[in-house]
């Protein structure tokens, strides 16, 4: 049987550097000039450092509408609190995914005075019709986080959707069915993922470099590649090991308006989120 076709990068990018929060020092990959969105992906910012004026500020109260935001840590600990009364810490290795829904005030402050902090965050933009729904979380330590490993030394930390092999991530999200995979491959290892045909796909290299394609083209640390139309990724390391992200989803293909911590369909609808939430209806 013919193996559908695998995806190529048709583009990359190492975002810029920026400043969200109170001051908190990092990189904007996807939400730049460079990358405005690549949908349903609004954001991806990708922080890492062990100076602690870089990010001790952290995000004090700040709301949100109309999406959803993914924290994954790779290093570190960040306490998150909301207006709801939720409450909780997340460590290197864990994930919370927050669905904002129709209106939350949350914080992210980090829980450690000194040492190194590294994570991510991803927006994830919600349909139309889900955009005001009940705001929930859905919040995993490492240990509740999936880790496939297998025979040739691969180690995959499934976030969300399934590997090749068959293991489920941790988030269920109905949506946007995501795929959001934690690649690490020893030096000359493989990896093949398959990908819904009309999935929106990119990859981030973390650590090292990686090949990918007929062409084999190479992906360089702290790059994001976009990857075109196809049903498969394949991805080979060389020399040397390499840690990715992987993540697709199904785009939504409806109008967005952007407005600072929300995002809706319509400039209408981004002034009323300004006008609920001036008038405490969070």
């Amino acid at each position: 049987m013919t193996k559908p076709p695998v995806r190529e990068i048709i583009a990359t990018t190492p975002g810029i550097p920026a400043s969200d929060g109170a001051g908190v020092r990092m990189t904007r990959i996807i939400g730049s000039p460079q990358l405005d969105m690549l949908d349903p992906f609004l954001l991806l910012d990708c922080f890492e450092s062990d100076r602690p004026e870089d990010y001790i500020g952290g995000f004090p109260d700040h709301p949100h509408r109309g999406f959803e935001t993914v924290t994954y840590l790779l290093a570190g600990r960040m306490r998150h609190k909301d207006n709801a009364g939720n409450e909780g810490v997340i460590e290197a290795g864990g994930v919370q995914w927050m669905t904002a829904g129709r209106g939350i005030v949350h914080s992210e402050m980090p829980e450690q005075e000194n040492g190194l902090l590294m994570g991510f965050q991803l927006w994830v933009n919600l349909p139309a019709g889900a955009k005001m729904t009940t705001p929930g979380y859905q919040e995993f330590p490492p240990s509740g986080v999936p880790l496939e490993q297998r025979p040739d030394g691969t180690q995959v930390r499934v976030i969300a959707g399934k590997t090749a092999a068959g293991t489920a991530g941790a988030v269920r999200n109905d949506w946007v069915h995501p795929l959001y995979l934690d690649v690490t491959l020893p030096a000359h290892g493989a990896f093949e993922q398959a990908v819904e045909a009309d999935a929106n796909a990119f990859a981030y290299v973390i650590e090292g470099e990686l090949a990918t394609g007929p062409r084999e083209q190479r992906l360089e640390r702290r790059r994001l590649g976009i990857f075109g139309p196809g049903e498969r990724i394949a991805v080979t390391a060389g020399d040397a090991a390499v840690r990715f992200l992987l993540v697709a989803a199904q785009p939504l293909n409806e109008p967005v308006a952007r407005g600072g911590p929300f995002v809706m369909n319509t400039r209408n609808e981004v002034l009323q989120a300004f006008e609920d939430f001036r008038n405490g209806r969070f």
